[in-house]
């Protein structure tokens, strides 16, 4: 699978990478040119980079660097933090083309309870700060919060966030939703597949507010990335290793 899933270079746009920041979205900044596609699920994937700037989530610095984003011999998506230069570089990728309605899985195979409590995973299509889905994976920098939640944006209104503890026993989890015209069903499982049972069940949601996003030209995104720009509290790198993801048309 080695050759399939290597790195291919071309010049393209990669809209900056955002996900909801607690119960504060942040405004959008702008376009930033980057180098780096990289193959993975079948899909091409745009990988963010900030240059020498800081940007929204955080703000932070992020990196398209190979020791921030890359494709394994095994075909898994690996995002790091790491530490250059005396900074902190974030990571994340967002898919060239716009799937629409339909059931996205994500199966993770790292221990995304375990992400220092400054860190947020972030698993979501966006469009614009009202009409992004998002599952993630942060305690928000307290220690004793949940570490994950899903939320249809704006995540500050009633009704449109639901927080959980993921209380994984492995590596393995999946995590999922399926996005409809009329209503969001969310789900996250310990170990890969997605069939629910009374074992590997974690939480599921089903969201039918007001902020279904419409049909539009979102993009599915993944990133990893510092709360509040501030550095991993235990000063270590961290990193979301995704085995792959799955789209489901209607």
């Amino acid at each position: 699978m080695g050759p399939f899933f290597k790195v291919f270079k071309t010049l393209s746009i990669v809209m900056v990478v955002l996900c909801s920041c607690g119960d504060k979205a942040l405004p959008e900044d702008a376009p930033t040119y980057t180098t780096r596609i990289v193959q993975f699920s079948g899909f091409d994937w745009v990988v963010r980079t900030s240059g020498q700037n800081q940007e929204g989530p955080g703000p932070n610095y992020f990196s398209d660097s190979e020791e921030n984003v890359w494709v394994d011999n095994d075909g898994r998506l690996h995002l790091k933090i790491i530490q250059k230069g005396g900074n902190w570089y974030c990571s994340g990728v967002s898919l060239r083309r716009s799937l629409s309605y339909g059931k996205y899985v994500f199966y993770v195979s790292s221990r995304v309870d375990e992400l220092d409590q400054n860190v947020v995973a972030g698993l979501f299509t966006y469009m614009n700060d009202e009409e992004e889905i998002d599952i993630e994976f942060s305690r928000w920098s307290a220690p004793d919060n949940e570490d994950a939640q899903f939320a249809v944006q704006p995540s500050h209104l009633p009704g449109n966030k639901v927080r959980f503890d993921l209380n994984l026993t492995g590596s393995y989890s999946t995590h999922a939703f399926d996005w409809q015209p009329d209503r969001i069903d969310f789900v996250s499982l310990r170990g890969h597949g997605l069939t629910p049972t009374t074992d590997n069940l974690i939480h599921q949601w089903t969201y039918t507010g007001a902020n279904i996003p419409p049909d539009s030209e979102e993009r599915l995104k993944i990133n990893l990335w510092l709360f509040r720009g501030q550095s991993p509290a235990d000063l270590n790198e961290q990193e979301l290793i995704i085995e792959r993801v799955d789209f489901i048309a209607n």
